[in-house]
């Protein structure tokens, strides 16, 4: 699957292999871009890099009913998401060093057609404070009261509807 949008970016599906990678990606964007929600708070970013491990990377490329997915330029994973065949997009992180490149934007609408393949006219995700305006501006809308998550004061339920209702 190649992007659009983003210059010299491929999105492919994760394999075990990638694992390290991607896991790298995961706590680097968590940990330097995602200030907002965590405050610099070390019990709240241990608690969000927790699951955050090679080892569990690589079980969500291998798990069943869930994509992984890879945003690569050349060698380098620049972004990693994940949705469910129920539609629901578990991540969407990106390396600091491809932030304001694209990298996202092309990720998530890779993410929302793998959702739209199984079936699902409609994507949720719980966004983070850092990238609420992200997901607004690709269309996404509130869908609940904010909810907290690992000790964050932020975590809001999107939605947007990704074929049209007949």
């Amino acid at each position: 699957m190649s992007a659009t949008g983003a210059a010299n970016v491929a999105i492919r599906d994760a394999a075990p292999d990638d694992a390290v990678a991607a896991c790298r990606v995961l706590r680097e964007s968590i940990s330097c871009l995602c200030v907002a929600d965590h405050r610099n708070d070390p019990a709240i970013l241990n608690a969000w890099l927790a699951n955050k491990t090679p080892e569990i990377v690589a079980a969500w490329a291998a798990q069943k009913g869930n994509s992984l997915l890879l945003a690569v330029g050349g060698d380098a994973v620049l972004a990693v998401g994940s949705v469910t065949d129920a539609g629901e997009i578990t991540l969407n992180y990106v390396a600091p060093a491809a932030r304001f490149r694209g990298v996202s934007r092309a990720l998530l609408r890779a993410l929302e057609a793998r959702a739209v393949e199984r079936g699902n006219k409609r994507c949720t995700l719980t966004s983070t404070e850092t990238a609420h305006r992200f997901y607004q501006s690709a269309g996404y809308v509130d869908d609940g009261v904010p909810t907290g998550k690992f000790g964050t004061s932020s975590g809001y339920p999107m939605s947007k509807q990704v074929v049209a209702s007949r």
